[in-house]
């Protein structure tokens, strides 16, 4: 077991001012949008955020009930690291201070790649707030041992990306790059309205929504989009503002992905995670899927994509993973239910899934 560091307190802080100290919000949007839009952009930048950060601070605890929370902060505090999940977190004496690892949804709700690996310190990386620089990273030396891509559900918090993203680096024994979708007023109104029962309904909602807004309201269809904003070749409405082209965020995020990193060539998922992994995997060649193997949890996808191989769990009593899993027919059906966090009994075990 690796000792915390003695000499001071580490403070793992995402947030965009840290990582990008000279550029504005506008310096991050599109050269397309117009400069009026741009500046509406930031008279209203303000009031929505909070909202984007309220209905993440949902979906994290939606991601606690879902996802292998406790796993994960028992693993980090062993390792001398404190998870801050909107509790208050102890730091630890002068002299043996403890390094805290923000997963609030105080946390930037723009998107985001972290990279999760649980056998090399510092196990939970900054995450990148660019795709262009997830790019250069994952196709580089220092990226080149990441070949797995985790897509997670309900709601998709950093807290629940992370845990799963852990459970999977577990059993693996490598770095895992866990995606963590913007969070913007398309989600909000698609959340209110359907929740995340639903899954196709859910996205066919979502990416509606998205595109109205792109259109008609597009400094409102920009806010809690910025990882999305920084993916080249993006598609965008004619106002400049993203669009969905694979169903939601995390699809898009997903195909993004694939095509500019050939690297990755696994890709896990949950729930409603599984559904953006399909929907990714339908607009690529075959040439690029043919190196792909897929691992799906609580909602069996249509395989007719050609993959290296695929292999999907749906437990026995999940109900919600059976709503949303049409006609197709899993690999394995354990006696489990929808939950991946093994504290609850009758959960999905993904780490033992996949070692």
């Amino acid at each position: 077991m690796r000792a915390a560091p003695r000499s001071r307190k580490i403070e793992l802080r995402w947030d965009e001012g840290a990582l990008m100290p000279n550029k504005s919000a506008s310096q991050e949007i599109s050269t397309a949008v117009s400069p009026e839009n741009l500046a509406l952009y930031e008279v209203q930048k303000p009031f929505i955020e909070p909202v984007l950060r309220w209905g993440r601070l949902w979906n994290t605890t939606l991601d606690i009930l879902f996802y292998d929370v406790g796993v994960l902060t028992s693993a980090l505090l062993a390792k001398g690291m404190v998870v801050n999940a909107g509790a208050p977190v102890n730091s630890g004496s002068p002299t043996h201070p403890i390094a805290t690892l923000d997963l609030t949804a105080q946390s930037n709700p723009s998107g985001c790649i972290i990279v999760v690996d649980s056998n090399l310190a510092p196990y939970v990386c900054k995450p990148f707030l660019k795709m262009n620089e997830f790019f250069e990273y994952a196709n580089s030396p220092e990226g080149r041992a990441v070949h797995t891509l985790t897509v997670t559900g309900v709601g998709s918090s950093a807290y629940g990306s992370v845990a799963f993203a852990w459970d999977a680096s577990i059993a693996l024994g490598e770095p895992i790059a866990a995606i963590v979708p913007g969070y913007g007023l398309a989600d909000v109104v698609s959340q209110a309205l359907g929740g995340w029962l639903g899954f196709e309904a859910y996205d066919a909602l979502q990416s509606a929504t998205q595109g109205f807004l792109a259109n008609f309201a597009p400094t409102l269809a920009m806010m809690g989009r910025d990882l999305a904003r920084s993916t080249p070749g993006r598609e965008t409405a004619s106002t400049g503002a993203p669009v969905f082209r694979y169903g939601s965020a995390a699809s898009d995020d997903v195909h993004a992905i694939l095509r500019n990193v050939p690297g990755i060539v696994r890709l896990i998922g949950h729930s409603k995670g599984a559904l953006a992994i399909e929907n990714a995997l339908r607009s690529l060649s075959t040439d690029r899927t043919k190196t792909i193997t897929v691992h799906t949890f609580g909602c069996v996808i249509s395989e007719e994509a050609p993959c290296k191989r695929y292999s999907q769990y749906l437990g026995l009593i999940d109900g919600l993973g059976v709503l949303n899993s049409s006609d197709n027919s899993p690999e394995y059906r354990p006696f489990a239910d929808h939950s991946t966090n093994t504290l609850i009994p009758l959960s999905l075990r993904v780490a033992k899934a996949l070692g």
